[in-house]
């Protein structure tokens, strides 16, 4: 495989950009693709300018015949990606909701571009590998759960917390969900607790683990491959390098905390019902329900109707979902709530729509999954 002059350890695009793009030479002549999120200081949060740096970027490399393998990182100690761009969706629904009207479609642009990019990774042919260190949260686990290789370290924090922020687990969640066992997936989205290195990896959310001080480690191992530039054959081998990575010493799993009896059937209030019966079991479960008793009765509603929907769902048909009651949580008023009291104001007391779970209408949840327009903007993905 010829190489261009170009391909190396420098970016290949503006060294100031929200995604630095990487074209490492092999030793084999074939080349390995990175994309390394730069927003260090949002904890690499996702935005619609990172997603339009992502998406040409891995068309090209996808077409590319030298590129073998695309790795995606993150800039920094702290986090490989924290989630979205709360602030600037909180900007645009602010506006709408006090015009009475859409004035700003950022809100929509966003969740269509950034559920494209997910299923696109989803589906890319040629390996992907997502390395996981710190902070894995909201869109940036639909960025990292959509590879096909999942490094995890002994510091990964992995979370879908979107219950606090009046939102729900999204950005590819409901295919996560629905492909975890009932009672684990109904605790972590209705609670939002952190999961850790041994979590995902019981899960199946993380497929290998390194440890922090050797991430580079899987970069290296990556260029010491001999690409044969086949797919299938490309697949066994980036599975046999991360395999034969030194792995570190990770904390216990805390899902074994949750007991299988756990379900997503009934109503909302039930589910509630079962999971605060779980209180006294472990600092950890206690810290997930204090977070769900605080949380968003709107969210942890839809929560519930994603977990009963999930099982079974296409992978493109979770996106259409999820392209629905996002557009829905837009035009509701306790997303922009909730992302007020957390994020903006941060006096941490957000006046959600219903108080709590007892005077939530059922009809209210429904609402969040009526599509509000005759066609899905992603009626064309297969």
């Amino acid at each position: 495989m010829a190489v261009s002059a170009h391909r190396g350890t420098q970016p290949i695009n503006d060294l100031n950009a929200q995604v630095l793009l990487f074209e490492h030479r092999t030793a084999s002549g074939a080349v390995v693709a990175e994309a390394r999120l730069n927003s260090e200081r949002t904890l690499n949060a996702l935005s619609l300018d990172m997603i339009h740096i992502l998406k040409p970027a891995l068309e090209r490399w996808r077409d590319d015949p030298d590129v073998a393998v695309v790795l995606l990182t993150g800039t920094g100690e702290r986090a490989f990606s924290a989630g979205g761009d709360i602030q600037a969706l909180y900007r645009a629904i602010s506006r709408n909701l006090q015009s009475n009207r859409v004035v700003d479609d950022y809100p929509f642009r966003f969740f269509e571009h950034e559920y494209r990019l997910d299923f696109q990774l989803h589906t890319f042919t040629k390996p992907v590998i997502s390395l996981g260190h710190g902070i894995v949260m909201g869109g940036g686990l639909g960025v990292f759960s959509g590879a096909r290789y999942r490094v995890v370290t002994e510091k990964s924090r992995i979370a879908m917390p979107e219950i606090t922020i009046g939102l729900f687990p999204d950005a590819g969640a409901t295919w996560l969900l629905g492909q975890m066992p009932a009672h684990w997936g109904t605790f972590l989205a209705a609670t939002g607790s952190h999961m850790n290195a041994a979590d995902a990896l019981l899960l199946g959310l993380g497929t290998h683990a390194v440890a922090v001080e050797h991430r580079a480690a899987v970069l290296a191992a990556l260029q010491g491959v001999d690409w044969r530039g086949d797919a299938e054959a490309d697949h066994g081998l980036t599975e046999a390098a991360l395999g034969a990575l030194p792995g570190p010493e990770l904390p216990a799993a805390q899902l074994l905390e949750v007991p299988d009896h756990i379900s997503p059937h009934g109503s909302v209030q039930e589910v509630a019902e079962q999971l605060k019966g779980l209180r006294g079991r472990s600092a950890w479960i206690d810290r997930g329900l204090d977070a769900l008793a605080g949380g968003c009765p709107t969210s942890v509603g839809i929560v519930v109707e994603q977990l009963k929907r999930a099982p079974g769902m296409a992978l493109a048909d979770t996106f259409r979902l999820e392209m629905v009651v996002a557009t829905q949580c837009a035009h509701h008023p306790d997303f922009r709530e909730g992302v007020r009291a957390l994020i903006i104001d941060k006096d941490n007391r957000p006046q959600w729509r219903y108080a709590d779970l007892a005077a939530l209408p059922a009809s209210y949840v429904a609402e969040h999954f009526e599509p509000p327009w005759p066609r899905n903007p992603l009626a064309d993905l297969v």
